[in-house]
């Protein structure tokens, strides 16, 4: 079976979210917020792997990149109130970034597909 590199890196950003949030004291409703916006980007993709048709995969799909952006959002307040450290910040940024590519241009392409089936 052929990898599913979006899923498995929205599953890791949502892990690792817990993770940090779980070692983080005295922020929570920052970390609240990290946790719901990381587990939703994973929960989104997950979903749309099953769609019920091509508008609900976008649907999802952005979705899910407007959540990646919110988990990027709460990373930086974290780095720079000093929560986080730069090497920290900057693998969850890269991480984010990547995925936040990738939903992009699945979106691109799902709407060619809509607008072709039109």
């Amino acid at each position: 079976m052929k990898r599913n590199l979006l899923f498995e890196y929205s599953e890791e950003l949502a892990s690792k979210c817990d993770y940090l949030c779980r070692n983080i004291k005295n922020n929570s409703n920052i970390t609240f917020q990290l946790k719901k916006s990381s587990s939703s980007v994973f929960a989104n993709i997950s979903e749309a792997q099953y769609p019920q048709s091509l508008p609900d995969m976008l649907s999802k799909f952005k979705i899910a990149r407007k959540e990646c952006v919110e988990t990027e959002s709460w990373l930086k307040h974290l780095f720079d109130t000093n929560v986080i450290d730069e090497d920290v910040y900057r693998a969850f940024r890269n991480l984010c970034g990547r995925i936040r590519r990738m939903l992009t241009a699945s979106c691109v392409t799902i709407e060619k597909k809509i607008d072709n089936a039109q």
